[in-house]
């Protein structure tokens, strides 16, 4: 790209893209596709769905990363910061009110409505995404079978995420070098791989800015605290977590409400319906999460302020992985772009991705539409499934109704909601 883009330009385009991100990061993606490739012309097709494998491949939001891989692109590291970083703060400030809307007044009979129309109608928007992103990713058989396998991983086995990642990766190179064969059409520009002493330079300015709150905590607090707890816990989800808020949310659901008792299981959907409700990335309700478990354990604080502090911490431990990882790799991921065993690789990580929001989708259900549910435990088998007698017959009224009206009807994100939340509100009023 030839074109300078004046910083002006770089706040009004990526402000766009943050006001108009909702609905996660199939929308989000959307968007930016949208703004940098088809209205602007500022990235080509073929770049930017290079961009889109390689933040798919890292762990942490790929929507987020890739809105600051574009910055990157249009001015460096300047256009990064401000990319990655206008993408965050609508959506944290955002969930930060509503947050203190939710522990102030989440006993009231309207908010419970809210939160109980917004739960069934989340299942109709993430099954709009899987729909739309499996179009674009599952190109044939091949890359179908490899999607269903990541689903039974995951979903019926419980592997860990990153090692379903590196076997669909080396599938793909298996695939591309002794069946597949065909040939590639990228547009490539020579360019050089950057000097190791300017990668060393940035990876070692990133850790310290993403280590800082640790060491902080450790010196004021020691090392019980919550907030410290909560920023080794979050430090760890930026990097076991792949494939964005849709393969991290399970994670972090288990171990907040198991694990560290942060939450009650139903407050994690109506997290997750926060950040539906909101521009930014979905990943964003871990800073719920936060919040919430600053909120419970204050500590010495005053619980209002431990929270707002939790929401803080938890978004820096979050996303400041993400600037570090596009800042080293993205020169080396340009250098590299049009080798054929690399996009052999992400082609297929990205199929898997498939199969995570389809194991993601199914874990909406047994908490949207069930009251109970019972673990199995036999051989290598290990999941949950609903009780059919617990199933909540107004809850699934109200996400067949969102159904319809997401892909008969083809309604809006807020439409949907909107008629979603006036459902949740009438039911919770003829229950009480």
């Amino acid at each position: 790209m030839s074109e300078k883009i004046s910083t002006k330009d770089l706040f009004k385009i990526w402000g766009h893209v943050a006001a108009h991100s909702f609905g996660g990061p199939a929308g989000q993606i959307a968007v930016i596709h949208k703004l940098v490739v088809e209205d602007k012309k500022l990235v080509s097709e073929e770049r930017f769905l290079h961009a889109l494998n390689f933040c798919m491949l890292l762990p942490g939001p790929e929507a987020q990363q890739l809105a600051t891989y574009m910055g990157w692109i249009m001015s460096k590291w300047k256009g990064g910061l401000i990319a990655g970083g206008l993408f965050v703060l609508p959506g944290f400030l955002s969930i930060l009110l509503l947050s203190y809307l939710y522990v102030l007044f989440g006993d009231v009979a309207l908010v419970q409505g809210l939160f109980y129309g917004v739960k069934p109608g989340i299942i109709a928007i993430v099954l709009a995404a899987l729909h739309r992103i499996s179009q674009k990713s599952l190109k044939n058989s091949f890359y179908w079978t490899l999607a269903f396998l990541a689903f039974i991983a995951l979903f019926f086995l419980n592997l860990p995420f990153p090692l379903v990642v590196v076997g669909s990766g080396l599938i793909g190179v298996l695939w591309g070098k002794f069946i597949a064969h065909h040939e590639l059409t990228h547009e490539v520009k020579d360019v050089s791989a950057p000097p190791i002493w300017t990668t060393l330079k940035t990876l070692f300015i990133w850790i310290l800015v993403w280590l800082f709150p640790i060491a902080l905590t450790i010196f004021l607090l020691g090392t019980e605290n919550t907030l410290h707890t909560l920023n080794l816990f979050f430090s760890k989800m930026s990097l076991v977590t792949f494939g964005g808020a849709y393969a991290a949310l399970s994670y972090v659901a288990q171990q907040g409400v198991e694990v560290f008792g942060w939450l009650k299981p139903g407050e994690m959907l109506d997290g997750l319906a926060l950040a539906e409700t909101t521009p930014g990335p979905l990943i964003q309700v871990v800073q719920y999460v936060g919040f919430m478990g600053a909120y419970r354990f204050p500590g010495n604080f005053d619980p209002l302020l431990s929270a707002f502090i939790g929401s803080v911490l938890t978004t820096w431990m979050t996303f400041a992985p993400c600037f570090l990882f596009i800042f080293t790799l993205a020169p080396y991921v340009e250098f590299i772009r049009g080798q054929k065993i690399f996009t052999d690789a992400l082609s297929a990580i990205t199929s898997s991705i498939v199969g995570v929001i389809l194991n993601l989708s199914l874990w909406f259900v047994l908490q949207a539409l069930f009251v109970n549910s019972e673990k199995v435990h036999f051989g290598i088998l290990d999941f949950s499934y609903p009780v059919p007698q617990s199933l909540d017959y107004s809850a699934l009224g109200i996400c067949i109704v969102a159904l319809i009206m997401q892909f008969k009807f083809k309604r809006g994100l807020f439409t949907i909601l909107g008629t979603c939340i006036v459902l949740g509100i009438f039911s919770k009023m003829m229950m009480a």
